[in-house]
């Protein structure tokens, strides 16, 4: 798993920024909110600030390195955004990584009960819709701004909040809480948000 992150996710990109920049090509790629780690403040696009809890969120981390070296020499545009929770239609595709919006939805069309880890009150994310981060990502390219740059709201709200208003939505179901895996403790962001508080 560790040698597929780093592949695509830091070799493949210099080589299609390398790619880029040979042929004045802007590049815009997806940086990731998971190169800050377990912070639950000031998420601020800095070295000082990144610490990053698992090799998804280190592969990242390390081309957003690799950018920074080279940003001050490139001829052409270097955008990088670290996109927070982002949510919408069409989310089947991402599979166990697709948003609590879309699997409590699911769940709920299925007949199911959706279903939050204890304590999900206390997981919060800064949720950002598809319609918005493709807005943003069209102005940074039509305007030729280079950089690294959180991609949300500023604003977290928790995953009960956001199953709250699924059953809100749809005027039935109740939560099923489900014990919150072993395997996560210690590797799981519990609080994130494009914001500095």
């Amino acid at each position: 798993m560790g040698k597929y992150m780093m592949d695509n996710n830091y070799q493949y990109s210099k080589e299609l920024l390398h790619y880029c920049l040979e042929r004045e090509i802007p590049f815009l790629y997806a940086s990731s909110a998971a190169t800050y780690g377990g912070r639950t403040s000031d998420f601020i696009e800095s070295r000082e600030y990144e610490q990053p809890l698992n090799v998804y969120g280190y592969s990242k981390f390390l081309f957003d390195e690799y950018v920074r070296q080279i940003l001050p020499e490139a001829n052409s545009q270097i955008v990088g955004f670290r996109y927070f929770n982002v949510y919408g239609p069409r989310e089947g595709h991402k599979g166990s990584m697709a948003s609590v919006a879309f699997h409590l939805n699911t769940q709920l069309n299925n007949g199911e009960s959706p279903k939050l880890f204890e304590g999900s009150d206390g997981f919060k994310r800064d949720f950002v819709y598809v319609g918005d981060v493709a807005d943003v990502n069209l102005w940074f390219w039509e305007n030729g701004v280079s950089g690294i740059f959180n991609l949300g709201t500023g604003r977290a709200e928790s995953f009960q909040a956001v199953a709250d208003a699924t059953l809100a939505y749809h005027k039935k179901g109740s939560i099923e809480y489900i014990p919150f895996p072993e395997k996560l403790k210690g590797r799981y962001q519990a609080f994130t948000t494009g914001g500095s508080d």
